[in-house]
């Protein structure tokens, strides 16, 4: 071997005992009781199999005697003795074998429930979007999630897989004594070397073959894609529509053989070949230590008993350096799912935000009130609201890029959002409206430049603290599949026992009367794969996310901020919008982002972004007066209503991707 060669397998050596050593520092998350049980139990199933073979071969070795000598002599009596103690080692091994699988799950998913809790925190642990946005960063928690969730190959099956083979080594260490003690301890030495060495094969392939899942990690990923769009609901007309069978199924097939071929490629690679040397050494072993046997036996150095005992302890020893199905898998790919939360959170460190929050971003304050429980529907009026007047908030000489982009999508941006008022954002489409909206809520952090509350930095506040402040409905917004209640009640859920003020929101977002008319109420869960549940349309859905916010309002949230509100609304229910909103959210400072300007002429202030800056701003009178950026952006959509759907205005490629 050389040097190059020892040094690479004593590298692989220290990872194999480093990853081990970090499983079973695990161990104490699933409770000390349940691990001794489980030790105990593996010990016990250690010593059952060999206490059996150990019986049998004097129960062969006393039935010449007890034949010769009858039923009555005590040769017999010796026989069912060790047929007795036979049997029981045979019922006692699959009993111990069902309690091992019982304490190993316990075991599992008690370390499981930890380590999600784990992946969790480090999740939520940065203030900003942006190290959820790294594709690497994501490539590793899609790995540890996946195998968290599903168990298979998890941390707590790896925990178990670890217990599970005290009891299968502790066997090989019985069998590989009784032939030492019974008949030659260089044979049972031998005997043990070879099937580690078939044991090397196993795991050190398994090792290998393992090694290559981070590489097929995306062609995974595009398989699940293809299977998941032929068999889910949301394709499932187009599929029809367009004929698209075939054309799934190629791919699927592409993507498949696309996975696998470097797998078949690695399998045999890792296991054929080198088995044949493997199974040469095994065979020479067996075949040696049979022959010193049997010669033993011709020449009446071993009894009947010696020889059961032998053969059986040998044959039983090789069928040890198979595979393991209980811990093999589960060991060397709950190893690598936990090195990947491990990962996984060492990255989310090393990437975290110059300013942290005070206490796990986005965590709220424990509620003191159970809510207002009136019936008065004046969101106005809010309970949960800190006192003091609203102060201004603005961007001072903010600058910003995406990691990923050349190009920087603030440089220098100068922007005030006035208290009390509404600000509309508009801009063509990659001009930063949604950025903004991130900036703002600290899901992104400035490069350089500032955002002040009142002229105090918001990194300064408590980002819990901060985020309660503020209700932000997303043009991406989630469709909760629980109650409309509860869908209502998340955008302030420490106060979801506050059922006036859930319809209260309802009906200022314009939906009560709709979802009163479910069959369940407000309790009805907005899913069709729920058991008397509903899907709401596309407006019903995004007038619901509109009460969501108001609910936050009314319970102390004073900057409500609403990304593409009208989005899914038809032109009679944007007409009502605006007048619902304000009415609703008096003297809370508001920031409407649209492309539809027949909501954002109405604003108090609008402010056009264009080119990392501030374009234009004013109200929508002014804009139109300037005959800038704006009046133009106006007249183009203005045109389109009055020359009707079958015309296009005249007008530049760029000035139609306002959005």
């Amino acid at each position: 071997m050389t040097s190059s060669e020892r040094d690479s397998a004593l590298g692989v050596l220290r990872r194999v005992a480093a990853d081990r050593w970090r499983i079973l520092r695990l161990l104490p998350r699933a409770g000390w009781p349940a691990v001794t049980v489980a030790v105990l139990d593996n010990l016990l199933l250690a010593a059952a199999p060999v206490l059996f073979v150990v019986e049998t071969s004097l129960l062969v070795g006393r039935l010449p005697a007890a034949v010769r000598d009858g039923v009555d002599s005590a040769a017999f009596d010796r026989l069912v003795t060790a047929f007795v103690v036979a049997a029981g080692a045979l019922c006692a091994q699959q009993v111990l074998a069902q309690l091992q699988v019982a304490t190993g799950l316990l075991v599992q998913r008690r370390i499981d429930g930890g380590v999600a809790d784990e992946l969790m925190d480090a999740a939520l642990s940065s203030v900003s979007m942006a190290p959820l946005e790294d594709q690497a960063r994501l490539d590793q928690l899609a790995e540890a999630s996946r195998e968290v969730e599903h168990g298979i190959q998890s941390p707590g099956a790896a925990c178990a897989g670890m217990l599970a083979l005290v009891a299968r080594y502790g066997q090989l260490a019985g069998y590989a004594a009784v032939v030492g003690a019974v008949f030659s301890w260089p044979a049972g030495i031998g005997l043990l070397v070879a099937v580690l060495v078939f044991r090397h094969g196993q795991r050190g392939g398994l090792r290998k073959y393992a090694a290559i899942y981070g590489s097929i990690v995306p062609r995974v990923r595009k398989l699940s894609y293809f299977r998941g769009v032929a068999t889910g609901l949301p394709a499932a007309k187009e599929i029809r529509i367009f004929g698209l069978l075939p054309w799934l199924r190629d791919q699927y097939r592409s993507a498949y053989l696309d996975w696998m071929r470097p797998v078949w490629a690695e399998r045999r690679r890792v296991y054929l070949k080198p088995y044949f040397g493997y199974t040469a050494l095994g065979l020479l072993v067996v075949v040696a230590l049979l022959a010193a046997l049997g010669r033993s036996g011709a020449t009446g150095q071993v009894n009947l008993t010696q020889l059961a005992l032998v053969v059986q302890a040998t044959l039983a020893a090789i069928q040890l350096g198979d595979f393991y199905p209980e811990a093999d898998v589960q060991t060397q790919f709950g190893m690598n799912a936990y090195r990947a939360v491990r990962d996984f959170e060492a990255g989310m460190r090393a990437s975290a935000d110059p300013a942290t929050a005070t206490g796990p971003p986005g965590a709220a304050a424990p509620a003191t009130a159970a809510g207002p429980t009136g019936t008065t529907p004046a969101l106005a009026a809010r309970p949960g609201a800190e006192p003091g007047a609203p102060a201004a908030i603005s961007f001072e000489s903010v600058s910003f890029r995406y990691p990923h982009r050349a190009t920087p999508v603030f440089t220098d941006l100068e922007l005030t959002l006035r208290p009390g008022a509404c600000t509309a954002i508009v801009g063509l489409n990659g001009a930063g409206k949604t950025t903004l909206v991130k900036l703002l809520t600290r899901l992104a952090i400035p490069d350089s430049g500032r955002i002040t509350l009142g002229g105090r930095p918001i990194d300064e506040i408590p980002t819990a603290r901060w985020r309660r402040s503020l209700a932000v409905i997303f043009q991406d917004y989630l469709r909760h599949q629980s109650s409309a209640a509860d869908n209502i009640a998340l955008g302030a859920v420490e106060y979801a026992g506050d059922r006036a003020g859930i319809r209260a929101a309802a009906e200022a977002a314009g939906i009560l009367d709709a979802l009163d008319a479910l069959p369940l109420g407000l309790e009805t869960p907005l899913s069709s794969q729920l058991r008397d549940g509903v899907e709401l349309s596309g407006g019903q859905w995004q007038r619901l996310a509109i009460a969501r916010a108001l609910f936050a309002v009314r319970h102390g949230a004073s900057v409500i901020v609403l990304d593409e509100p009208t989005a899914s609304l038809d032109a009679r229910a944007e007409a009502r919008f605006f007048d619902e909103v304000v009415a609703a959210t008096a003297g809370v400072t508001k920031v409407l982002i649209s492309h539809r300007f027949g909501t954002v002429r109405r604003a108090d202030h609008i402010v056009v972004l264009g080119q990392g800056r501030v374009a234009e701003e004013g109200t929508h009178e002014e804009l139109l007066r300037r005959g800038g950026r704006y009046a133009r952006l106006f007249a183009l959509q203005a045109a389109r209503f009055r020359d009707g759907p079958g015309r296009t205005p005249v007008g530049t490629a760029g000035e139609r991707g306002v959005g």
